[in-house]
């Protein structure tokens, strides 16, 4: 056990460890194509959330960010500092004859820490903490009725808030694909982070699927 701390704390490399550098202009919600529709999640690292995400069927492409806070055109930096009220997240792009919202929902759930406030897995403070923004009545009304179910699963008040979309700003280059673009770093710091293991506490062999 010792051996094993010593490795995850020598390769532990958080989402903060990244080089500096200045976000992406908000991405305007540009319309999309016929057929396409948006969600936004906040769970933490949003490399992570980006991988959960990526390869889903009837996902399109995912984007890490933020969104949710007061600073426009947000820095990297800035956010994990805390000044700006931002949290990471990802915009999804998705075919709803694919997947539906619903089914998105369930994915996010189940690789979620729902029962944390205070960041997500290793990733600590409030840029981290989990959220759902929903883009309209009918995704907020899903999202709370897929929130009504959790609580009920495990008898216990949730963490994740259940908010209004506000303008989404799109991270640096070097955050996008990043499990992609770095997999060996990505494996060290989800593997030192203990993300899958707290999952697994949680939801059991449903941890990280739907």
């Amino acid at each position: 056990m010792r051996l094993l701390a010593l490795f995850a704390a020598a390769f532990l490399v958080a989402c903060s460890d990244s080089p500096a550098g200045s976000a992406q202009e908000e991405a305007a919600a540009p319309a999309l194509p016929d057929g396409q529709a948006r969600a936004i999640f906040a769970s933490g690292c949003f490399w992570c959330t980006e991988a959960d995400f990526e390869g889903l069927d009837g996902v399109i492409d995912v984007v890490s960010g933020f969104t949710g806070g007061h600073v426009e055109n947000p820095e990297y930096r800035q956010v994990v500092n805390g000044n700006t009220g931002h949290v990471e997240a990802v915009e999804i792009i998705y075919d709803p004859q694919d997947v539906s919202y619903e089914a998105l929902l369930a994915h996010y759930w189940r690789n979620v820490d729902p029962f944390d406030a205070g960041g997500q897995f290793c990733d600590r403070g409030p840029a981290y903490a989990p959220a759902i923004f929903t883009l309209d009545d009918a995704q907020r009304a899903a999202a709370e009725a897929s929130a009504v179910e959790v609580e009920a699963r495990f008898g216990r008040e949730l963490a994740v808030r259940i908010r209004d979309a506000e303008p989404f700003w799109e991270a640096e280059a070097y955050h996008q694909n990043y499990a992609v673009a770095n997999p060996i770093r990505y494996q060290r710091y989800r593997f030192g982070c203990r993300r899958d293991q707290r999952l697994r506490e949680i939801w059991g062999d449903e941890a990280g699927g739907y």
